[in-house]
């Protein structure tokens, strides 16, 4: 495959990607679809860190956009650009991985939630794992099904970064076949 189609195939496939975890951060901030606990502080710290937003998003999104652009030229545009795409890339890979770090420490410390009438986070410090243990979930009164909500969304962040970090590898990769080798035009007959 030419490096600038396979270029095109990446960027495709990372805005999706990118998209799919700034929604799930902005999600993140009203459990039980409520405004009144963003309002009110009562979210989880890591929530607050915008890995989401900021990691998984932004940082991924204007690589996915220069990736693109760099594939858009004839089959790989130039070498230069090959080459700036893999600094790119690299901006990518730093993003999914800050990403990546915010979404294993809230499925780590767990949910912020209301313990009898005390806000805290029971899960955080433990000697035992909420994630495996269902049954401790209970103890969380407010949000409803917060325990979940957190999981299933810290979850599909951490998914969604390590699919965005293997990417922008692939890219960079790609970019240091594509600056080394030069285009894969067709030169026809001599």
């Amino acid at each position: 495959m030419c490096t600038g189609k396979c270029s095109r195939c990446i960027a495709v496939t990372l805005y999706p990607l990118a998209v799919i975890s700034i929604i799930c951060n902005i999600v993140l901030f009203f459990p039980g679809g409520d405004i009144k606990y963003a309002k009110d502080g009562h979210i989880t710290e890591e929530v607050k860190y915008m890995g989401g937003v900021v990691g998984g998003g932004i940082m991924v999104l204007i690589p996915a956009l220069y990736i693109h652009l760099t594939g858009q030229k004839g089959c790989c545009g130039n070498r230069c650009g090959m080459f700036l795409s893999i600094a790119f890339a690299a901006v990518g890979v730093a993003g999914a991985l800050y990403s990546f770090t915010v979404a294993v420490l809230g499925l780590q410390n767990g949910p912020l939630c209301k313990v009898l009438l005390v806000w805290k986070m029971p899960f955080k410090n433990s000697d035992r794992s909420y994630l495996s243990d269902d049954t401790w979930w209970g103890i969380c009164t407010e949000p409803k099904n917060i325990v979940q909500f957190n999981i299933g969304l810290f979850g599909t962040l951490l998914a969604t970064s390590c699919l965005q970090v293997i990417l922008c590898a692939i890219q960079m990769i790609n970019g240091l076949f594509g600056c080394l080798c030069g285009t894969c035009r067709t030169k026809g007959p001599l």
